[in-house]
């Protein structure tokens, strides 16, 4: 089929793609591959396009595609027999999606992903829609980057964290710029490079986020609210729900789902959130593709973020995603593979574990190579649970988890990107 016949197969909004047809991820990391496996669930066959041969998400494809996103030919392929497509993570080239959206049904669209690949486009966007942020500043590329950032945090204040504008991730990109001192030499580095963004610190009580699916109708179904912990700039562990007065929880979810809407996001997107000591909620980031602090409502909702994803992408009917029960998620970085294979048997010994892994071949010390979830009868149980499976997987005691008042855990030896003492970010974008 040539890209002109192509062009023709965009199918209406509402109109339902239905269970047999091929579906497409954009991308191969774990989210594509827990995306292939929930369209399986609802009878769908699933292709997968990644610039990586050795992506998790290939080996689960029915029709893997290894080709870079910028290449003609698997541009051609992808859209050949793809009814509808979706992105499982958004630093993606914006004329690949583009063509991609020419052609077939994309969900979240190409200008959706654009914005939240660029932090000082999202920002920009989101204070456009009279969003509530932290006070941040664009900065870079400068010819004299510590003037540039003595004059950013002349506006935000110091400690403060510099961040890149694009590419950055679970930590990468980032510097904590601290209350006194000469500017560390990365700073100065990326400023003179740009275009970045100078944040300030939060006084926070948590750190939250919102899976949120919208329609192409406008309707709209909210997750609930999980509250998250970093170490290292890496998500650590998300617990649901969130352990903060049930006001404070309506109003992150109305929010959340004021930004989706804002936004104009047709599939599945998540919010990133601050609760401060004083009680506001400050929008942090949106990432337009499941979550890693999702992960959880595979087992604790009615129906899960990837058959959500599925449902708003083939415009069947939105789920009801009401919690069946508290849970808590905890990551396995690589880390815990350096010693040898874990001990799976000992954390599944855990009442209540569930193990996710996600078909990596290398571990890696920071690369996510899986996931525990523990459901419990209340939010903190589960924390608990999760936490002393993980640790029995390399024969340690029970890391203690978060605190029950709400507040997250205190791991204030973490980077910049984590929960600190008088502030946060929350370093998620780009991974699962």
């Amino acid at each position: 089929m040539t890209p002109e016949a192509a062009r023709t197969r965009v199918v209406a909004p509402s109109s339902v793609v239905r269970p047999g047809a091929l579906l497409g991820v954009v991308g191969g990391g774990q989210l594509g591959r827990m995306f292939v496996a929930a369209a399986r669930r609802l009878g769908y066959r699933v292709a997968v396009w990644s610039d990586d041969p050795d992506a998790p998400a290939l080996a689960a494809a029915d029709v893997p595609l290894a080709a870079a996103y910028d290449d003609p030919r698997a541009l051609a392929a992808f859209t050949t027999d793809v009814a509808a497509a979706t992105v499982e993570f958004e630093n993606l080239p914006s004329a690949t999606l583009e063509a991609i959206a020419r052609r077939i049904r994309l969900r979240p669209g190409p200008a959706v992903v654009a914005a939240t690949q660029h932090r000082a486009r999202e920002k920009r966007a989101l204070r456009s829609l009279g969003v509530p942020l932290a006070p941040y500043v664009e900065v870079g590329p400068a010819r004299d980057p510590a003037s540039a950032l003595a004059d950013a945090v002349a506006h935000v204040g110091r400690p403060a964290v510099l961040k890149t504008a694009g590419f950055g991730y679970d930590g990468k990109g980032q510097v904590r710029l601290e209350a006194e001192g000469a500017w560390p030499e990365e700073a100065l580095r990326l400023v003179a490079d740009g275009p970045c963004v100078v944040e300030a610190f939060v006084d926070l009580t948590a750190e939250l986020s919102v899976v949120v699916a919208r329609a192409a109708d406008g309707t709209t179904r909210a997750f609930p609210v999980a509250e998250n912990v970093h170490r290292d700039g890496i998500l650590d562990l998300s617990v649901v729900p969130a352990r903060v007065d049930v006001q404070a929880a309506e109003r992150a979810s109305e929010l959340a789902t004021s930004v989706i809407a804002g936004l104009g996001v047709v599939g599945l997107a998540c919010v990133e959130l601050f609760l401060t000591r004083t009680g506001d909620l400050w929008v942090n980031e949106v990432a337009p593709r499941p979550h890693n602090s999702g992960h959880a409502t595979i087992e604790a909702c009615a129906v899960d973020q990837f058959e959500q994803q599925v449902r708003a992408l083939t415009s069947l009917p939105l789920g009801e995603p009401a919690l069946v029960r508290p849970a808590a998620m905890a990551n396995l970085l690589g880390d815990l593979w350096v010693s040898g294979e874990p001990s799976w048997a000992e954390a599944l010994a855990v009442p209540g574990v569930r193990l996710h892994l996600y078909g990596k071949r290398v571990a890696r010390p920071g690369r996510k190579m899986g996931h525990l979830t523990a459901l419990a009868d209340d939010p903190s149980t589960a924390a608990d649970l999760v936490l002393r499976a993980r640790s029995a997987l390399v024969g340690g005691a029970a890391t203690a988890p978060p605190t029950p008042s709400g507040a997250a855990a205190d791991p204030r030896e973490r980077g910049p990107g984590s929960t600190e003492p008088g502030g946060t970010t929350t370093p998620d974008r780009g991974t699962g």
